[in-house]
């Protein structure tokens, strides 16, 4: 009869070693796992799945806030997939190895155009799902795909920033300088947050709600500064350019007009005034915009110009499509 201890004495370094580099797990584990499966590596492997499946299960509820975010792209930058590898503590992101799964599994998520197939796509002798179902019982924290984004255009661009946020860029045209182009305004989407390309994406529904909530916020604190005798916020009657009318601004005009003529401003001067202020009125009533339509927000590397405004300088090219993802 074959006893544990016998069987212990059997399993040596070199086949734990062999289940670790296939594995990623412990030395301690993958030695018990092999006692378990009386040396037999397929079973000791299912051993250490059902361990990450409890493990799994125990962990579902927890936060999984740190991690990597990470990119890849095709050959010839015309699709790119970004990605999340989440985890739960700082101390399993920057492993060496938690980086190098992230890469694999970004290798594979290059080939699926969507999250789903993705967790279903081979993984060796396993799927991805199961991959990480695996490495949560390896690793001991909730590990899982917490964003995951492709575009495909005429010409993709990446930037990654310190490896908590991944943005895609796709450009419509291969233009002279595609790459600096697309990695600028793959910062700018990283740095500034962009949700959307223009206002024309926006629903008139949610720019109506938007405004309401805005202007509640800012009658709020005007109490406040009323209260401390400190300047009030001006509150806007428009957050976006969706709800500027012709008519809307035919009447900002002659609101202008009509203030020039109260002060006494010659009529044949404000020609010279009037687009000044008209300029400075859409600024005011077009916040929502600045904030979150790309094209609308100040560039980042030049505030005196807006990104549609950078972008032109590069010729006949626009921006197709963008994605972001992040640690959080």
């Amino acid at each position: 009869m074959i006893t544990n201890k016998s069987i212990k004495m059997a399993i040596t370094a070199s086949e734990v070693n062999k289940l670790r580099q296939q594995t990623g797990a412990g030395m301690m584990d993958c030695k018990n796992a092999l006692v378990e499966a009386n040396g037999d590596f397929d079973i000791a492997i299912d051993v250490l799945r059902k361990k990450g499946q409890k493990v799994a299960a125990k962990r579902a509820d927890r936060d999984a806030t740190e991690g990597i975010a990470i990119t890849k792209m095709n050959a010839d930058n015309t699709a790119g997939v970004a990605l999340v590898l989440a985890c739960e503590t700082d101390f399993v992101a920057i492993n060496s190895s938690f980086k190098e799964l992230a890469n694999q599994f970004a290798d594979i998520a290059l080939n699926y155009a969507d999250k789903d197939a993705f967790l279903a796509a081979d993984f060796g002798d396993m799927t991805v799902a199961e991959k990480l179902t695996e490495q949560t019982g390896v690793i001991g924290e909730k590990i899982e795909i917490s964003g995951f984004e492709r575009v495909e255009a005429a010409y993709v661009g990446t930037y990654t920033h310190g490896s908590k946020i991944a943005v895609l860029v796709g450009l419509n045209s291969l233009v002279e300088s595609a790459e600096v182009l697309s990695k600028d305004l793959a910062m700018q989407v990283a740095s500034m947050g962009a949700s959307t390309l223009s206002y024309k994406d926006f629903d008139a529904d949610f720019v109506a709600n938007e405004t309401e909530a805005r202007i509640a916020v800012i009658e709020k604190d005007n109490i406040e500064l009323a209260r401390l005798g400190k300047t009030l916020k001006t509150v806007p009657q428009y957050i976006s350019m969706s709800q500027l009318s012709d008519e809307v601004m035919g009447k900002a005009k002659a609101d202008i007009q009509g203030q020039l003529k109260a002060e006494g401003k010659p009529e044949q001067i404000w020609d010279k005034i009037v687009p000044g202020k008209i300029e400075r009125f859409i600024s005011d009533n077009t916040t929502l915009d600045q904030e979150q339509c790309l094209l609308d927000q100040n560039f980042i590397k030049d505030e005196n110009k807006n990104v549609a405004e950078y972008i032109k300088s590069y010729g006949n090219v626009a921006v197709s499509s963008f994605k972001r993802v992040a640690l959080g």
